[in-house]
Order: C-alpha cells, then sequence, then structure tokens
C-alpha cells in the first residue's frame, strides 16, 4: 500500500507518525510524506497530525485515500491503535537533519492546570517504556511532563546516566517541588539544558525557591524558564516574572495563551529574542 504522512505544525520530530512509518513499513507499505502533486491520484492512506487547533488543514485532500487525522488539533481523546503505539523503535529516517534522540521515561502529570491538555490526554503520571534512540545521538531531548513527580524517579536519572549522551529537559522541570537532593541528582547527568515554568505570579515563592536550589547545582545560562502570559494575568505581572527572571540571570521564554492577541504576540517577540531584550527596554520596543 501507499501510505503518507502529513506534519500540519511542530517543529520537531512527530513520534506518533515515526511510529506509524515504522509499524508500515514493517508491513512492506510504501511510507513517505504526502505530496498533493505527485501522491494527489494513488495514495491508499494519509495520516494527518495536527498538534493546535488553530492551525488551518490542508485544502488537497487525495482521492480515493483513507484519511485518518490525530493529535490534539483534532481530538485529544483520539489515540493510535496499540499495535502502533506499543513501538519503541521510532523511524527517524524521516527527519535527515535531526541529530538527537527523543525520549519518554513518563507520562501524564499531577498537576490539573487550566490551560494544560496532559492531564486529560496522558492522565496521571506513570511510566512507560522507553524509546530506542537514533544512532549517532549528539543530545536526547526528554519530554517527560513532570520527571520529579514521579516516585521513582531516582530509577529514571540511572536510565538518563546509562545514555552517557547530553540531556536535554524540554518540557519544564517543576520548581514547586524542586529540592537539593533532585537538583544535586542533575549535576551527576550531562546537562545540555534544562526547562523549567513561571505560570502564574501565585506562585512566586515556590518558583523562586526551587529556582535557587536549582542554580546551587547547575549553571544559570543552562536553564530556560517558561512565562505563561494571557491566562489569567495582566501585562503588569508579566513584565515582573521576566524582570525576576532577568535577576537571577535565568532565560526567561514567554508563551502566549492566544497567539493571535497583538500584546501577547509583542511582549513575547521581545523577550524571545534574545538580542532584543538584553538591549531594549520594553517601554520603547512598545
Amino acid at each position: 500500500m501507499k501510505i503518507r504522512l502529513l506534519q500540519l505544525d511542530g517543529s520537531m520530530p512527530n513520534i506518533a507518525l515515526m511510529k506509524i512509518s515504522t509499524y508500515h513499513k514493517r508491513l512492506n507499505d510504501d511510507v513517505n510524506w504526502y505530496s498533493h502533486i505527485e501522491d494527489y491520484t494513488d495514495t491508499d492512506i494519509l495520516y494527518i497530525s495536527k498538534l493546535f487547533n488553530f492551525t488551518n488543514d490542508t485544502l488537497y485532500l487525495p482521492e480515493n485515500a483513507k484519511i485518518i487525522k490525530g493529535g490534539t488539533g483534532y481530538d485529544i481523546t483520539l489515540k493510535l491503535p496499540l499495535e502502533i503505539d506499543k513501538i519503541i523503535d521510532l523511524d527517524y529516517s524521516l527527519y535527515p537533519s535531526c541529530d538527537y534522540s527523543v525520549q519518554f521515561l513518563t507520562r501524564g502529570c499531577i498537576r490539573k492546570c487550566l490551560f494544560c491538555v496532559v492531564p486529560q490526554k496522558e492522565g496521571f503520571i506513570h511510566k512507560v517504556n522507553p524509546m530506542k534512540l537514533k544512532s549517532n545521538s549528539k543530545f536526547i531531548k526528554l519530554f517527560d511532563n513532570n520527571f520529579f513527580a514521579y516516585k521513582n524517579w531516582k530509577e529514571n536519572v540511572d536510565i538518563l546516566k546509562s545514555y552517557n549522551l547530553p540531556i536535554e529537559f524540554n518540557q519544564g522541570l517543576d520548581l514547586r517541588i524542586m529540592n537539593e537532593e533532585q537538583a544535586e541528582a542533575l549535576s551527576t547527568l550531562k546537562i545540555k539544558n534544562i526547562y523549567t515554568a513561571y505560570d502564574h505570579p501565585n506562585d512566586k515563592e515556590k518558583v523562586m525557591n526551587g529556582l535557587n536550589i536549582l542554580l546551587q547545582y547547575i549553571k544559570s545560562y543552562k536553564i530556560t524558564t517558561y512565562v505563561l502570559i494571557g491566562f489569567n494575568t495582566t501585562p503588569e505581572e508579566d513584565f515582573k516574572r521576566v524582570e525576576e527572571l532577568r535577576d537571577l540571570k535565568v532565560n526567561p521564554y514567554v508563551m502566549p495563551f492566544n497567539k493571535k492577541d497583538p500584546y501577547q504576540k509583542k511582549f513575547a517577540r521581545w523577550v524571545n529574542h534574545k538580542a532584543i531584550f538584553k538591549t531594549v527596554k520594553w517601554e520603547d520596543y512598545k
């Protein structure tokens, strides 16, 4: 069969599509990315992935093909068939320029943040089977949503050590539960980057305490903190959180709740463009 894949959004390798590709290649199917010019008339199955509901759909669907849509941008309840979901050997050939491995050691989270789809999509935090690493990986992007909330996190630290590769904690370590034992454990790893989060001013005391602990073991230039704006916060509160992080020499990274809102879009551009953030004041940028 002729199987085609379409990734409508997201800049990183799509794990679901990589599993789907592995599954169909094991069946000796013809698998590749979809081209509406070359594949319009003879595609058997088209898998479409969309992460965000504001992403536009493609206008050029293949004739007579079975269309399978997935991702939170379509329906948060959709899941891969078990025979595909259990695959741990991802098809990295879909992304020839990717020089790292993607990995999950846990799924789910202990939190129920109103702006986050993880609790509904993945449930309470639980262990999963690690995926095989890409050969010749330069580092690992870890996508666990709340790494230290898992009760056996020490076992997972040992797994990360065994890879002997730099680790990027991509999804944001929970500073509200950060303690010295966890921070010290991080210092035993080859750390590429650590992402944390400061989503609301009400979390200031716990976030700052967690950051100060983390900074005793990890250099500030390796720490980036997501700052959610536009979700129950004012522009003044957004600015204050960013400046608090700047004072600690930690990199803030603004995440607009509504990317179409002019203020959120402009504030995110100011903070996230580091050359501008370091040289231009917000009042002058406006």
